[in-house]
């Protein structure tokens, strides 16, 4: 039991102090997505992604950019773009920016293991895009597509998170509260939808952790060299991020406990981009369009991400990029608490933190039905009983109509009928 306990012990410790190497830049990642959210127009680039060339394809590419790292967010957008129009390889083109092209995942992993892994990822993203569109119609039919775009539109609609209702100027945005509210309900709602991403993420990067080296050495090939020890890493890293159900910038602290323990450059690469096909998202994707079409996507998505890592692995070694020497111990990735300049840029992102949430709660209302944080002032308001409430859609306002209605029946509608009558 003593062990046991020691072990529950460290495993917290080391989530906390990786959690505190990260904190920073974990704000700083979001509060930028958040205002590029909010500030960069969406409309026009969504109407343009109706094809699949190379602009289509790279309107896309800068959409998902802009957006979030949340991968189940990114899904739900860009089967919204799929439902209008966009074609599928917009939508996944979308998925793959958004989750390997955005700001918070880059400086986690530059903080955690290093900038080659950072400028790896971005590449990697776009290589990935580059193969997914080379490769798409090999695993999807022009009639495949159509029928999944058919099941699109039958599927419940994903949130989208809030954008600028102001036409303002960059400058005037700086100094409009309006604005900052847009970025702050961004902010907020990026963190409601990753904070059990990211919690797991450290918990398990933590208590994987007391596994050791030897564990991780059992894994891979790292002895035999060449292209064999390659592949199989590339193959074990995404099969790990399958079954570890960790996605978006939640996986990064795993990943940098992998590069710790032994497993390849490439293997780290390959882990990353897997974000995508954990087995909640497959079972998203089997919902959202049907069986055969997210199998289909499923397998094109993972043949493209072993290639690409293979390929950025590849690149890197002939550059010499590649990081050589020892790896990084457990105290490096998990660091101390000491009065550095980590202490005084975590007090910092404390500050835009609380900054940020208290703006949302000084100006927002919860929506009864999805429990996403709305602006009052742009959000739909509408009474009920006698209480106002706010809704981030008209989906979400006819959801809850229904399901008032049910529960006071069909008097509460004539009791209002009859205090409009009496005011009028």
């Amino acid at each position: 039991m003593t062990d046991v306990l020691d072990v529950i012990w460290h495993g917290l410790e080391d989530s906390f102090l990786m959690a505190w190497e990260v904190w920073w830049a974990l704000v700083l990642g979001f509060a930028i997505s958040g205002i590029v959210q909010a500030w960069v127009p969406r409309d026009q680039a969504e109407r343009a992604l109706s094809g699949s060339g190379p602009k289509p394809v790279a309107l896309a590419t800068g959409l998902g950019a802009a957006s979030n790292s949340c991968s189940y967010a990114a899904i739900a957008i860009a089967k919204s773009l799929f439902q209008k129009g966009a074609s599928a390889t917009t939508a996944l083109a979308f998925q793959f920016a958004s989750t390997n092209l955005v700001w918070e995942l880059g400086l986690v992993l530059w903080v955690l293991i290093g900038w080659q892994f950072t400028l790896a990822e971005y590449l990697g993203g776009i290589v990935m895009i580059v193969l997914m569109t080379v490769l798409l119609r090999a695993f999807i039919s022009p009639r495949l597509e159509t029928q999944a775009r058919e099941h699109a539109r039958q599927a419940d609609t994903g949130h989208q998170h809030q954008v600028a209702s102001e036409e303002l100027g960059w400058r005037e945005r700086l100094t409009s509260v309006s604005a900052w509210s847009d970025v702050a309900h961004n902010f907020r709602g990026d963190w409601q939808m990753l904070w059990k991403e990211i919690t797991v993420g450290f918990l398990l990067a933590g208590f994987v952790a007391q596994l050791g080296n030897g564990f991780f050495n059992g894994l891979f090939l790292r002895h035999t060299g060449g292209v064999l020890s390659a592949v199989q890493n590339v193959i074990i890293g995404p099969l790990i991020a399958v079954l570890s159900f960790v996605c978006s910038v939640g996986n990064v602290p795993l990943a940098a406990v992998l590069w710790s323990g032994g497993i390849s450059f490439a293997g780290v690469l390959a882990f990353l981009f897997a974000d995508l096909i954990v087995l909640p998202i497959i079972v998203i994707y089997r919902k959202y369009y049907g069986t055969r079409f997210a199998l289909r996507i499923v397998a094109l998505m993972f043949v493209t991400m072993v290639a690409a890592a293979l390929i950025l692995d590849g690149l890197f070694s002939a550059t010499g990029l590649i990081p050589t020497g020892p790896r990084p111990s457990r105290g490096d990735i998990f660091g101390t608490i000491t009065v550095d300049y980590k202490l005084f840029l975590n007090v910092l992102g404390v500050a835009i933190f609380a900054a940020l949430f208290w703006l949302t709660a000084r100006r927002g209302a919860t929506d009864p039905m999805c429990g996403m944080k709305v602006d009052r002032a742009k959000a739909i308001g509408k009474d009920f009983g006698g209480e106002r409430f706010y809704f981030c859609s008209e989906r979400c306002l006819h959801a809850f109509e229904v399901d008032f209605h049910g529960r006071h029946g069909d008097h509460t509608c004539d009791a209002e009928a009859a205090h409009a009558h009496g005011l009028r």
